[in-house]
């Protein structure tokens, strides 16, 4: 299979940066998307050029680093899947592939594909978490939780962290994302103690990182690969306002 590759190339984030044409010749329908980078760059290389900077890490759907625009959609075409969970079976011979970079204010483009996602990172840091004494882990059954709310804790903290929701929301908003974090504390007896502080310390944070803000584009939930529900988004509304009025 022949494919015609227009990637995004950009030196540095001072860059202008433009689309790249370039041909991938031979590529198997069995490899996988970075796969098929992984041949460009050797061809790249092969031949004197730089070869094309893209995230990656486990390559198994876990990490959430191969974050791509694939003609126009976050991750590609493939539902609840991430960049290196696309197969070059979804492709035809002949076929045009537009690769870019997540797009957002708050992810600046490091060089060509790759985007600095620290912003997530430091709305973690402001109250992602649950303090909890160092020691013995407490027993499994020592606190008991219903099974449902088990259950939405656990689709919420599915969430990997990708961006992909800020990428396909038109306000580049990190609703989505927050809004699994608070909610996999919310609805856990652990996170009780430190509730009203984690909602207002992280929905600042994300203000602060300069994200947009949310007009119900229900595109976080399309393109999140691991299909966390905009229901957290509402959640964490209700916690930001509980917490206003409870601190006053």
């Amino acid at each position: 299979m022949n494919l015609t590759l227009k990637i995004w190339r950009q030196k540095d984030a001072q860059d202008q940066g433009g689309l790249v044409e370039y041909q991938v010749e031979n590529v198997s329908t069995e490899m996988s998307f970075l796969e098929m980078l992984d041949v460009l760059n050797e061809q790249l290389v092969a031949k004197g050029q730089d070869a094309v900077a893209f995230d990656h890490d486990c390559r198994e759907g876990i990490c959430g680093m191969c974050s791509l625009m694939i003609d126009g959609q976050a991750h590609g075409p493939d539902k609840a899947a991430t960049t290196c969970q696309l197969h070059m079976r979804r492709y035809k011979d002949g076929d045009t592939i537009v690769i870019e970079p997540f797009r957002a204010k708050a992810f600046p483009v490091v060089k060509d594909l790759v985007v600095d996602r620290s912003a997530f990172d430091r709305i973690q840091q402001a109250g992602g978490f649950v303090s909890v004494n160092t020691g013995n882990a407490r027993d499994a059954n020592g606190i008991l939780i219903a099974h449902e709310t088990a259950e939405k804790a656990m689709d919420a903290a599915a969430c990997i962290g990708c961006g992909a929701c800020v990428a396909a929301c038109p306000n580049a908003s990190a609703m989505l994302f927050v809004g699994a974090k608070v909610s996999q504390y919310a609805l856990l007896p652990q996170g009780q103690p430190e509730r009203e502080k984690r909602a207002l310390s992280m929905r600042a944070a994300m203000d602060e990182e300069g994200f947009g803000h949310c007009t119900n584009e229900y595109e976080c939930e399309a393109a999140c690969p691991k299909g966390i529900k905009v229901s957290n988004i509402a959640r964490l509304n209700r916690e930001y306002l509980r917490a206003t009025i409870v601190s006053d």
